[in-house]
């Protein structure tokens, strides 16, 4: 194709691109290349991830517990938006390669190349378009995901009435730490109850330690937490003040007394939200109530999801490099050939992402590493067949 006829094919689509101000016809001609497929893209892999995800099981359940079928309409349409967060990189990447490879096979990239421009400009608007669609995920994510998820599995527990208590209801334990003088992290108190109804403790038992050493023991047959004056009202227990040699040097026998623990029992007893259905300041916040506790391998998992919730949206930039540089590459190559790709490529990133989790959960990856290390592949890999193409 000579330079006469691609700015032939680029001029009749300037009427289409009056919409995007400031770009180049080539540019819009480009972004309209990658909004087709996308769209494709988005409306194929959206309904694949709807019905293995949710429709089949949501009609098993139908039938087996009687749901009324608007009801499981609703609970779908709450589904959605999770379906569609996880379809926009697998989109952004058959959108890059399908469009590039097409352009590709037409011959358009050796037109627009012999016209003196390089491989690198010509990927950049699939950079910027999945900057956008990056946007967009992570304001998905963000502001509707949890909120639509925490909606739904509401809607479906109610419906199969096996609606649970917000609150754990037995056995609530929380171990204080504190760092001693050698730095150390040492335990402080530790917090046990036996039951709770959501207002009120029972069956509970503190131990204090001061100094390495367990300097007293409260037992008491039940505990409210007192809002006005910040302070815990024990009721019906007996404190034992523990001497330096392990003896009781005193017993204290109460019907009522009030003692200044921290709330974060109270805390742990509620259940809270499953990571799916909580935003960014909600993960926070879940994070410094289970930092409090000494708990390094639920610590380590919130840390890791907390990264996760900024590094996640950047897999529809990395994926858009990844198609882009695969789709610039001097061979011809169906739309068969790019699913097919797509699908390897998604596996691999999968695959990845699992693996790096896992070694952030354990230990030996630290959060961030953890979180982003599949996106710095990506970013890697499609940078080198970047490379590569453009020699």
């Amino acid at each position: 194709m000579t330079s006469d006829t691609s700015k032939s094919f680029i001029t009749q689509f300037r009427p289409l691109g009056w919409w995007v101000p400031k770009l180049s016809i080539m540019d819009r001609y480009l972004f309209l290349e990658l909004l087709l497929p996308f769209l494709f893209g988005m409306g194929i892999f959206s309904s694949v991830l709807v019905a293995a995800g949710a429709l089949f099981d949501l009609i098993r359940q139908a039938v087996d517990k009687g749901l009324p079928l608007i009801l499981v309409a609703k609970v779908l349409l709450l589904k959605m938006p999770e379906f569609i967060v996880w379809a926009l990189p697998i989109s952004t990447l058959l959108a890059a390669l399908m469009a590039y490879s097409r352009l590709s096979t037409d011959s358009e990239l050796v037109a627009l190349r012999g016209c003196g421009v390089s491989v690198y400009r010509l990927v950049l608007p699939a950079i910027l378009f999945s900057l956008v669609i990056t946007g967009i995920s992570f304001g998905l994510r963000e502001a509707v995901l949890p909120a639509t998820n925490y909606q739904s599995t509401i809607i479906l527990e109610k419906a199969l009435k096996r609606e649970k208590p917000a609150f754990r209801e037995r056995n609530i334990l929380y171990p204080e730490y504190e760092r001693n003088q050698e730095g150390k992290k040492v335990l402080k108190r530790l917090f046990y109850a036996e039951q709770y109804d959501g207002e009120k403790m029972m069956g509970l038992t503190v131990l204090d330690r001061a100094e390495n050493e367990l300097t007293q023991i409260i037992v008491s047959e039940s505990a409210i937490w007192n809002p006005d004056q910040n302070i815990w009202d024990f009721f019906r227990g007996t404190i034992y003040a523990v001497a330096p040699d392990s003896s009781y040097r005193n017993i204290l026998r109460f019907e009522h007394q009030q003692l200044a623990l921290p709330r974060t029992p109270l805390d742990l007893a509620d259940k809270g939200r499953d990571f799916g259905e909580m935003n960014i300041a909600q993960t926070r916040e879940q994070l410094k109530l289970v930092t409090l506790s000494g708990d390094e391998k639920k610590i380590r998992k919130y840390q890791v999801r907390l990264n996760q919730r900024y590094s996640v949206p950047f897999f529809c930039f990395s994926f858009g490099l990844v198609g882009a540089s695969l789709g610039n590459r001097p061979r011809r190559a169906s739309r068969a050939t790019s699913f097919g790709i797509s699908v390897l490529v998604v596996f691999s990133f999968y695959c990845l992402f699992i693996l790096s989790d896992a070694l952030g959960q354990i230990g030996i990856f630290s959060p961030p590493m953890a979180a982003w290390t599949p996106i710095l592949f990506g970013m890697v890999a499609g940078g080198l067949i970047l490379v590569r193409a453009a020699r």
